[in-house]
């Protein structure tokens, strides 16, 4: 890459988050679920913690959001919410941090709204998610040049998913995360979904899966220590990826964009070798009928990866096509790398033209949600 280059390119992340502040379910609920909202409690040890109806597990708040602190850092504090980066629910404070870390505009999502897609009570889901896409309506009207949002809905029906995708894009947001498994008979490659995905055409907004949202159950199924669980994680989006290439979604939709989101993207050139393989050679024994294009293409024209530091996918960028990749920096989440982005592009874009730079770190992400930036 040609020296100096970084400085002319202000990256946009295509995949930040926010930390849920204690207001943000409570206040922004249908009435009928305030009762039970998702919200913020003291425990016995001081630490404030998320409660969810239904969750064992409460996990203290400042945890999701301490990047740029070790774990000993974190594990020192009191765990309680004035800990948490003020940039993670106040957009003005946002911008300060984007600034810091060298970033010109982000795309959010949610943090605990990525665990209640795969919450069993599908009508609190509905609920609790409307929230937040109200929620984050008014946190990225703060700054609506720099803070773009991703809507959230249950999937409780197609037709209903079709309203929600409608009042997503009404609200300024600019894509939809779907849970992994959707709250419906049919599975997402299902010919009843074809009216969902003419509506996401419509009107402009990918689809994106995020990691955590559903569709493996992990610690039931982890062999040897959990940290296996760490890059586990990453199946259940390439499940979907496959679904939507070889379930004929794409075929039946060729202009549907889908993201895979905080999976990394060093893996995609061996998963596409693998897919060729299997069309290629498996098809008849299979009885796989013949796709009107090679599963390569749907991969390299309807699929996206976003990735923080995968050193593989910024090596990788020939392999893959060119408005593939999306570079995030995950803020304010604990791995993520704020606010170091510019020193690791520095060193994780040297193989790269200006070119290939542009578009991974900036020009990808903008055409894909049509960015006013």
């Amino acid at each position: 890459m040609p020296d100096g280059i970084l400085e002319k390119i202000v990256p946009i992340s295509a995949d930040s988050h926010i930390a849920e502040p204690p207001n943000c379910y409570v206040d922004y609920i249908d009435p009928a679920f305030r009762d039970e909202a998702p919200h913020v409690e003291r425990n016995d040890q001081g630490q404030d913690v998320y409660v969810v109806k239904g969750w064992d597990n409460r996990f203290s708040v400042n945890r999701i959001a301490s990047a740029g602190k070790s774990f000993a850092e974190v594990e020192a504090e009191s765990g309680r919410f004035e800990e948490v980066a003020r940039g993670s629910w106040d957009p003005k404070a946002r911008l300060l941090d984007q600034d810091r870390d060298g970033v010109g505009a982000e795309i959010i999502y949610p943090t605990v709204g990525m665990l209640l897609c795969d919450h069993p009570d599908t009508d609190y889901k509905h609920a609790a998610m409307w929230a937040y896409n109200r929620w984050l309506q008014q946190f990225c009207e703060g700054a609506p040049d720099r803070l773009f949002g991703i809507g959230q809905t249950a999937v409780r029906s197609v037709p209903e998913a079709i309203e929600d995708f409608r009042r997503i894009a009404e609200m300024g947001h600019k894509g939809v995360m779907l849970p992994n498994i959707p709250a419906t008979e049919q599975d997402y490659d299902d010919p009843a979904f074809d009216p969902l995905w003419e509506a996401a055409v419509d009107l402009g907004l990918p689809l994106s899966f995020h990691v955590l949202t559903g569709g493996s159950d992990l610690n039931s199924r982890v062999r040897g220590p959990k940290i296996g669980n760490y890059y586990a994680i990453i199946r259940a989006c390439q499940d979907i990826i496959s679904m939507f290439i070889l379930g004929g979604v794409f075929e039946r939709h060729p202009k549907l964009k889908l993201v895979c989101v905080e999976a990394d993207a060093g893996w995609a050139p061996h998963y596409v070798f693998r897919m060729e393989h299997a069309y290629d050679h498996m098809r008849a024994l299979l009885k796989f009928p013949e796709m009107k294009r090679h599963p390569r293409e749907y991969f390299a024209d309807n699929v996206h990866l976003t990735f923080q530091d995968d050193p593989i996918a910024f090596r990788s960028v020939d392999l893959m096509g060119p408005n593939q990749l999306l570079w995030a920096n995950d803020f304010p989440h604990f791995d993520s790398i704020w606010p170091n982005s510019q020193a690791v592009l520095e060193k994780a874009t040297a193989s790269l033209t200006e070119d290939q730079c542009r578009r991974v770190l900036r020009d990808n992400v903008a055409e894909l949600y049509r960015l006013p930036v």
